[in-house]
C-alpha cells in the first residue's frame, strides 16, 4: 500500500506529471483522454515480451474460449472464468481451436487476453500498475483510497482478434456512486485495421446503460447473466482512438466503447487495469462477477488522509 508522508510533498510531485488541468477537463467532457508517451519505449518493450512469455505458459489441454459477441458465451457458465479474480487465467480466441480443442493457429497468437490478477501476480505488470505515475493520476482525479480490481493482458491477434461488442466497464464493476476508471496502454501502434478502440464521446454521463452480473437463480446452468437486452448505439457516434504504442488512455467507466475485430495482419496488444474507490460511502457491486476474495482484497494504490 502507498502511503504519502505529506500531502504538500505529494502535490508538489503532481506538477511534474503528464496529466494536466487540461486533461482534466477534457476527460469530464469527454468521458476519456489519451496521453502519449506515457510509456517509455522500454517499458513498452518489457510489457511486451512479458505478453509473449504469457503465451507459452499458456494451458495445453482444456483450454477456455472467451467472446464477447456470444450471448450464450462459455464463460458465463464456467467457474473458470468466474473465479478468475485473483489468479492468472488463459482465455483463447474462438478461431483459434477446433470442435476437439485443439490448436489451428500458432500458440503465439491464439490467445485472447490473460487476466485477471495480472497487477498482483505478475512483477512486471505489477510495477507499471502501482508506478508513480498511475498513483498521480489517480490523485488528480480526486481518489481518496483508488484499488485495483482488475487487470487483463489483451492480444487481438492478426487475423483472428474477435471483436469487442459495445460496453462501458461499469456494466462489469459496478459501484454506487460510479468510481470507475480504466487505464488501458498500447503497446502497439493501433489502427482502424487492427482493431482500435472506438468511444462515444459525453456518454459517460448518460448513466448506466446495463449490467453483467453474478445470476441470482443459483440452480441456473448460467452463471453470468446481463440484466437487460443489449443498447443499440449508432455507429456514426464513435470516435476511432488511434494511438502509437506507449499511449494511455484514461476511460470513464461509463464511457461506451468498443473494438472492432483484427482482419489485418499486425496485432495490437494491450495491458489494461481498472481502478476504484473504497471511500467515502461508495459501494462496490456485491452482485458483480468479480468479487474480492478474503485471502486477497483489492490492493490499494495510496490513502491521501494518511
Amino acid at each position: 500500500m502507498f502511503c504519502c508522508s505529506s500531502n504538500n510533498l505529494m502535490r508538489a510531485r503532481l506538477l511534474r506529471s503528464n496529466f494536466t488541468p487540461k486533461m482534466l477537463r477534457k476527460l469530464n467532457q469527454n468521458g476519456y483522454i489519451i496521453i502519449e508517451d506515457f510509456l517509455t519505449p522500454a517499458e513498452v518493450e518489457e510489457l511486451y515480451s512479458a505478453g509473449r512469455d504469457l503465451c507459452i505458459d499458456a494451458p495445453r489441454a482444456n483450454r477456455k474460449i472467451f467472446s464477447t459477441v456470444n450471448q450464450n458465451n462459455a464463460h458465463s457458465k464456467d467457474t473458470y472464468f468466474l473465479d478468475s479474480g485473483d489468479k492468472i487465467r488463459f482465455f483463447f480466441e474462438e478461431g483459434a481451436i477446433n470442435e476437439n480443442g485443439e490448436l489451428v493457429v500458432d500458440p503465439m497468437i491464439a490467445l485472447n487476453k490473460v487476466g485477471h490478477s495480472l497487477h498482483v501476480d505478475h512483477p512486471v505488470f505489477k510495477k507499471l500498475t502501482f508506478s508513480s505515475r498511475v498513483k498521480e493520476v489517480c490523485w488528480q482525479l480526486n481518489f481518496n483510497k483508488p484499488a485495483v480490481c482488475q487487470s487483463m493482458y489483451i492480444y487481438k491477434n492478426p487475423g483472428i482478434g474477435g471483436e469487442v461488442i459495445p460496453h462501458q466497464d461499469s456494466w462489469f464493476l459496478h459501484t454506487e456512486p460510479n468510481s470507475v476508471i480504466g487505464f488501458w496502454f498500447a503497446l502497439e501502434n493501433c489502427t482502424l485495421e487492427n482493431g482500435c478502440l472506438h468511444a462515444i464521446k459525453g456518454s459517460h454521463k448518460s448513466g448506466v446503460h446495463r449490467r453483467y452480473m453474478r445470476n441470482p437463480d443459483k440452480d441456473a446452468q448460467q452463471l453470468l447473466v446481463y440484466d437487460r437486452p443489449a443498447p443499440i448505439y449508432p455507429q456514426s457516434n464513435y470516435t476511432p482512438l488511434i494511438v502509437g504504442k506507449g499511449t494511455c488512455i484514461i476511460i470513464h467507466g461509463n464511457v461506451v466503447h468498443k473494438s472492432e475485430p483484427n482482419r489485418s495482419q499486425k496485432s495490437r496488444h494491450a495491458y489494461t487495469f481498472h481502478v476504484i474507490e473504497t471511500e467515502n460511502n461508495v459501494k462496490y457491486s456485491e452482485d458483480n462477477w468479480l468479487q474480492a476474495s478474503k485471502e486477497k482484497p483489492f490492493p490499494v494504490l495510496f490513502e491521501r488522509n494518511k
